[in-house]
């Protein structure tokens, strides 16, 4: 019986590390150095303390409360980022992935490795890869205040499989209210972008 705890913990462990690996802001947090020059130890460290924090917070098996609740997974992950990679996720990526770690907890609990081994193996399928790319953009000046003008924009490409898929993973991303838009006129003289809501 312990032989079998053992593989639904490690089978759990590289659940969370896939989960984790297709995770869109923490590929750009670590293709940029967001974490410092030491970005990609600390990727590889997030998923054993991801694992770690819900092994900790484990509460009794037949206990009809969930251990931990979305919110608090989402706090977690949102802090990590923060600390770790000075980053601030408002993608909205934070619930899926909250979402994805909860289950595939509830299934190592159960004891259910065919279903972590299902979970995990379909992650990686539907696996994105993210790169971010730094643009430069100037208005048209005098060659002098070119250089002071000019505002670093971030481009986003999506790739599934090697194939491009114009910035959008084949997933379907969230969209609610509190979508916002760029527009040129946003845009002030002095480098600051206006953010406006749409309504």
């Amino acid at each position: 019986m312990a032989g079998a705890g053992e593989d639904s913990l490690a089978l759990f462990g590289a659940g969370v590390r896939a989960a984790l690996e297709a995770w869109p802001a923490l590929q750009i947090a670590v293709e940029n150095g967001f974490g410092g020059v030491h970005s990609q130890e600390k990727a590889e460290w997030l998923g054993g303390a991801v694992e770690e924090y819900f092994i900790r917070n484990e509460g009794p098996i037949l206990s009809y409360s969930a251990d931990l609740e979305l919110d608090e997974v989402e706090d977690f992950l949102g802090e990590l980022m923060t600390n770790e990679f000075d980053t601030v996720v408002e993608d909205g990526s934070l619930p899926q992935v909250s979402q994805q770690l909860q289950t595939m907890f509830h299934h190592f609990r159960r004891g259910d490795g065919a279903a972590l081994r299902e979970m995990a193996s379909h992650i990686t399928q539907r696996k994105c890869r993210v790169t971010a790319t730094a643009l430069m953009t100037a208005r048209e000046t005098d060659e002098e205040e070119e250089d002071a003008d000019s505002t670093e924009e971030m481009e986003v490409t999506a790739t599934n499989d090697g194939a491009a898929t114009d910035g959008v993973c084949p997933e379907p991303e969230p969209s609610g209210p509190d979508s916002q838009t760029i527009e040129e006129e946003d845009i002030v003289e002095d480098g600051w972008t206006i953010v406006r809501r749409k309504k």
